[in-house]
């Protein structure tokens, strides 16, 4: 965790972020009850983590000409998403893009700066929030 994120740093945010939306995998997981906005996660969707783009740190469709992670993924990591509210009003260039909240890997390992958690707790967690949730990332 860190409190001056920068992009590529592997390192968390420090802070307290609102839940912006969240995606799903229609093919692998049913529709999550939840109240936050939802939608279903397309083979082309990305989110663009290129400092130097327009779209720095928002959605964009694959292909795409600058770097953007793929949201369509086979390791089934982002077969549940959360969108958090970092570094997106305003965006700041470097400031780190594609913070999510997402399902972890086997064994609970490390993410890239996000926050993972097992399929069935992220689950449950999607279905107790609210709208107006904040979630703190604290050292």
């Amino acid at each position: 965790m860190r409190v001056g994120k920068r992009e590529g740093d592997n390192a968390s945010p420090v802070g307290e972020f609102p839940l912006r939306s969240a995606f799903y995998r229609p093919d692998r997981v049913m529709r999550p009850c939840t109240s936050l906005s939802l939608a279903p996660v397309r083979r082309n969707d990305g989110w663009c983590d290129a400092p130097t783009d327009r779209n720095y740190n928002r959605p964009v469709r694959h292909p795409y000409s600058a770097s953007a992670e793929r949201m369509w993924r086979s390791d089934g990591q982002y077969d549940l998403i959360v969108i958090l509210g970092h570094n997106d009003c305003p965006r700041i260039r470097g400031r780190g893009s594609a913070v999510f909240l997402h399902v972890a890997r086997p064994g609970l390992t490390p993410t890239e700066g996000c926050i993972a958690l097992e399929r069935e707790h992220l689950r449950r967690l999607l279905a107790a929030v609210r709208r107006r949730t904040l979630i703190r990332i604290a050292p």
